[in-house]
C-alpha cells in the first residue's frame, strides 16, 4: 500500500524516482502505483490518496506486516510510531535532508527494542526541516530508500539481523556511515511497560 495525500510536483522528480514528468499534478500514490505496475505487473499495489492520521492510520497499520516511513515531518513520524507500537508492527524509518540521511528499524515485537520516541522524544524543541524548504541531494534519498527496502525484505523473510536498536547515519558529502546504538528508554511514554 502507498499512502500519500500529496500530488507530484516538478521539484519531486529529481529525488522521487517513482514519478515522471507526465505525472506532475497526479496524486503521488496513483503515480507510484502506475510506475510499480509498469515495472512488475504481478505486483498488487493499493494507492490511498490521503494523508493517514488518527483512527484511519491505526487501521492501516494494524493490517500491514511492516511499515516503511518515508515522510518528512516529526508529527507524522510520531503518529506512525505510536500505531506501530500499539499493534506490534516493525517500523523501518528513513529520512534525508541536504547531504545527510538516516535509517533505523524499530521492532516492538522485541521486548527490549526502542521505538522512534525513545530516540526522538516528541515534544522536544526540534527544528522541523523539510526537503521542500531545505533541499536534499537527490542520490541520498535513493541510498536511504534502498537501505529501507533491504531492511524490510530481511524482516519479511526473517534473515540476517535488522537495524533494530541501531541508527545508521549517512554523511553524503564524505560518503561515510556511522552507527549509533539506540537503547530502549525505560521511561518512554510510548513503548515502556508503564505507558501501556
Amino acid at each position: 500500500m502507498l499512502a500519500d495525500g500529496d500530488t507530484v510536483d516538478l521539484t519531486n522528480l529529481q529525488r522521487q524516482i517513482l514519478h515522471r514528468t507526465d505525472a506532475v499534478g497526479m496524486a503521488k500514490s496513483e503515480s507510484g502505483k502506475r510506475t510499480l505496475a509498469e515495472l512488475n505487473p504481478e505486483c498488487h499495489v493499493i494507492a490511498l490518496t490521503e494523508r493517514l492520521s488518527g483512527l484511519r492510520l491505526e487501521e492501516e497499520v494494524a493490517l500491514a506486516d511492516i511499515i516503511l516511513d518515508c515522510c518528512d515531518n516529526f508529527a507524522t513520524r510520531h503518529a506512525v510510531n505510536r500505531a506501530c507500537v500499539k499493534y506490534s508492527k516493525p517500523l523501518v524509518s528513513g529520512a534525508a535532508i541536504r547531504f545527510d540521511g538516516q535509517v533505523a528499524v524499530f521492532d516492538s515485537r522485541q521486548p527490549n527494542a526502542p521505538c522512534y520516541h525513545c530516540l526522538f522524544p516528541e515534544g522536544q524543541d526540534v527544528e522541523e526541516v523539510r526537503c521542500a524548504v531545505m533541499g536534499v541531494f537527490a542520490p541520498i534519498t535513493g541510498i536511504i530508500g534502498t537501505v529501507q527496502a533491504a531492511e524490510a525484505l530481511k524482516l519479511v523473510i526473517g534473515c540476517g539481523s535488522s537495524l533494530a536498536g541501531r541508527l545508521l547515519l549517512l554523511d553524503g558529502l564524505g560518503m561515510e556511515w556511522r552507527e549509533i546504538r539506540v537503547p530502549k528508554d525505560p521511561g518512554c511514554t510510548v513503548c515502556s511497560a508503564a505507558a501501556g
